[in-house]
């Protein structure tokens, strides 16, 4: 039994109910889920940072946050195929924000 079993089918990590237990007062749209997702989690790490935690700890937390729910939802065989693909997308610039004073040199 893993421990999102033994929390009645909480989240892992913070505790929630899965999605099918959830109720919302009403559905967004996905893009609607997905921006207020980032504005919620940006607010997070905003609060970290403002709280002395380092940008490497935030991110590494992040991460094994994302990997452990998408296991729980996909499984690990899906999470890892998808994973497999990630040092390329790495190396083609994907994750890489263009930062304005770089491009004034």
């Amino acid at each position: 039994m893993n421990l999102r079993q033994e929390r009645g089918g909480a989240s892992r990590l913070t505790g929630s109910p899965p999605r099918e237990r959830r109720v919302a007062q009403k559905e967004l749209p996905v893009d609607e889920q997905k921006a207020r997702a980032l504005e919620l989690l940006l607010d997070a790490w905003e609060a970290g940072l403002n709280e002395g935690i380092e940008p490497e700890y935030l991110a590494t937390a992040a991460i094994f946050a994302a990997l452990t729910d998408m296991v729980d939802i996909h499984g690990e065989d899906a999470v890892a195929t998808m994973t497999e693909e990630l040092p390329a997308r790495v190396r083609e610039g994907e994750f890489t924000l263009e930062d304005d004073e770089d491009d004034e040199d």
